[in-house]
């Protein structure tokens, strides 16, 4: 395992930043969690999820057209949730009280997945190692596609930008299914080991996965009938998958952000830690608030992965504070309009790298 280290160079930048974005919460009297909105927002999301999940599986609508749009639906909550709820319980930023962190973060495991790894994957192996080869996964996510130069070229990836799209909608059925898995038999995550399990969250992973098959599963089938649950659940896990996947690629793999291949079994990245989250990370569609409302604040990538334990909520406030620190250090904060434009960026950036 390589062993990466960040440089001193402008650290001061950090440190600034740092004090202000503090200054920031002191002066309004403000916490960094959540407060009634992110409540707000929970409570009109779950009980959506839990409605239409009803809905299907115990009213199944007559209309199929509607049936199998309301399982379109429900994969955009199952999204909502997670980017909403479970991203900021899992970082702690949810609220002040910590079991209620870890009761939002369990969502993660309502919808099929292991809130233990993905801690281990995307807190501490994605945040500590943004867009570095070999050490970030959250990036990195399917086979086929190649996203840095660091990774071997082969013929198909020429059309990469082409059959993406139906990839990503893989992507959160191959993370419940085979992810996971392999995270908890291999006991690693790329080049990060992951800790022994505790007999508690040992019980939480199998009981949880049986709990979700039932649920998600076994229970339609019961209700509608095998095809049409199998139909339902594919498109519900493809429409999730989309969502998902799109929203990490946008702000990490297009032609604004940069890689880091490490040479050797040490390496120093030339920037230290806060300026490499933002050479590495882009912004899009901060200026319309449906994106920030749904996406938890993830379009405001930046903020995130400087602040990951502040809540969503205030990243639109705390962002002017970081442009304004970035410009008096001559450091690059960059971002999209829209998300047609940092989905151009995306894909034109994929067809590029498929070739190059």
């Amino acid at each position: 395992m390589a062993v990466i280290r960040f440089s001193n160079n402008n650290a001061q930048f950090f440190i600034t930043l740092k004090g202000r974005v503090n200054d920031y919460f002191e002066d309004n009297k403000i916490k960094m969690t959540g407060n009634y909105k992110l409540y707000i927002k929970t409570f009109l999301l779950m009980s959506a999820l839990l409605g239409i999940y009803s809905w299907l599986v115990f009213f199944t609508p007559q209309n199929i057209f509607l049936a199998l749009s309301l399982c379109g639906v429900l994969g955009l909550l199952f999204a909502g949730v997670g980017f909403n709820v479970m991203h900021d319980g899992a970082h702690g930023s949810y609220s002040s009280k910590s079991w209620l962190n870890q009761m939002m973060a369990y969502s993660l495991e309502f919808m099929g997945g292991s809130s233990y790894l993905w801690k281990l994957k995307h807190n501490v192996a994605h945040h500590s190692f943004t867009n570095i080869e070999g050490m970030d996964e959250d990036i990195d996510i399917l086979p086929l596609m190649r996203v840095n130069k660091g990774q071997k070229k082969i013929w198909i990836h020429r059309f990469q930008h082409i059959y993406s799209f139906l990839l990503y909608g893989l992507t959160y059925v191959t993370w419940i299914y085979f992810n996971d898995f392999k995270k908890y038999f291999l006991r690693k995550i790329k080049e990060t080991n992951v800790p022994k399990f505790p007999l508690k969250d040992h019980i939480v992973f199998w009981g949880t996965k049986l709990t979700y098959l039932a649920i998600f599963l076994a229970i339609p089938i019961w209700q509608v009938g095998l095809w049409y649950t199998l139909l339902g659940y594919g498109i519900m896990v493809f429409i999730c998958g989309v969502f998902i996947a799109f929203t990490f690629q946008l702000a990490h793999v297009n032609e604004e952000t940069e890689f880091v291949i490490p040479v050797g079994d040490k390496y120093t990245i030339e920037n230290e830690w806060a300026v490499h989250q933002i050479v590495t990370t882009t912004n899009f569609a901060t200026k319309q608030k449906w994106h920030g409302w749904f996406w938890g604040g993830l379009n405001y990538q930046i903020e995130h992965h400087l602040f990951p334990r502040i809540s969503h909520i205030h990243y639109p406030a705390i962002s002017k504070i970081v442009k304004q620190t970035c410009s008096e250090f001559n450091v690059a904060y960059k971002e999209f309009p829209t998300v047609v434009s940092a989905i151009y960026s995306h894909l034109v950036y994929l067809k590029n790298l498929g070739v190059a």
